[in-house]
């Protein structure tokens, strides 16, 4: 790397340090709010012994290396979800700094990346996702689609039939608020629909209410798109494993895990892909 470029991957530098430190606090929410814990209080500690864990064994990443993976004072095994968390987190951030800049949609889309890292592994790891986060993410993405405009296309165009035309900002409020409708009406119909047929929970409230924080943060047309690609990873993923292993197919796989995953994609690509898609079906130039 050249002098000249040294400048030009500081900013780099410094958004993935804070996708590092924001990391390590994603991994405390996402240990203790499926455990009704406070994400405040008590400071970090070792959850076998207790005791407190010293700010030189808390660098992301770093420490996790330096101890080989282990607490310092009991020896307990620390997961290898916490680094991976870290580094996951500060990846996704620079790419999304990457495509956006320093700008307003740079950090809704960091904040809206942060929340659904929180989202996978807490439904990864214990089967929950947790109305404290979605709530808080279904606020913050209407309240910013007054900042950033979130796509409010397919209501706009119903609008201008009866004469109606909204400016940006009202437009983009009714762009994040039909796709939070869309996104928990139609997991919730799907979910009462299931269960008077089957007699079981198919779709739990927690999945309604993460596609109610997708839909505002990505409006209609990518909500559709996180919901149909969320379904195919899933399927790619635990079709062969039921298929392989017979412990896999009472298996309760964490579809909100395969949808968070699909709605990080929709968020930092998924805007390319409906657009190649038109062009190819011959629906844009």
């Amino acid at each position: 790397m050249g002098l000249r470029s040294l400048p030009e991957a500081m900013p780099y530098a410094m958004v993935a340090l804070l996708g590092l430190v924001f990391g390590s606090f994603l991994n405390v929410c996402i240990y203790r709010l499926p455990r009704g814990e406070s994400i405040v209080r008590p400071g970090s500690h070792c959850p076998r012994c207790g005791q407190p864990i010293a700010w030189y064994d808390n660098i992301p990443i770093l420490s996790y290396l330096l101890l080989r993976g282990r607490c310092r004072r009991c020896g307990a095994r620390i997961s290898p979800l916490y680094p991976l968390v870290e580094g996951l987190t500060a990846c996704l951030v620079t790419v999304a700094y990457a495509r956006l800049g320093p700008t307003a949609d740079f950090v809704k889309q960091a904040i809206f990346i942060m929340l659904l890292v929180i989202l996978i592994f807490t439904d990864l790891t214990a089967r929950r996702l947790p109305h404290p986060v979605t709530l808080l993410g279904t606020a913050a993405g209407i309240a910013l689609s007054f900042l950033t405009p979130v796509n409010g296309q397919p209501v706009a165009g119903l609008l201008h039939r009866f004469g109606y035309f909204p400016r940006e900002p009202i437009a983009s409020f009714l762009g994040a608020v039909t796709g939070g409708l869309a996104g928990g009406g139609l997991f919730y119909g799907v979910g009462e629909a299931a269960y008077r047929i089957l007699h079981k929970e198919a779709l739990g409230f927690g999945d309604v209410m993460l596609m109610l924080m997708v839909g505002t943060f990505l409006g209609l047309p990518l909500l559709l798109l996180t919901i149909l690609l969320g379904s195919v990873l899933g399927t790619l993923i635990a079709a062969p494993l039921e298929l392989i292993s017979p412990r896999f197919r009472h298996f309760h796989w964490p579809y909100g895990s395969f949808l968070g995953a699909a709605a990080i994609y929709a968020a930092l690509g998924g805007g390319s892909l409906i657009d190649a898609y038109l062009r190819w079906a011959g629906l844009a130039r």
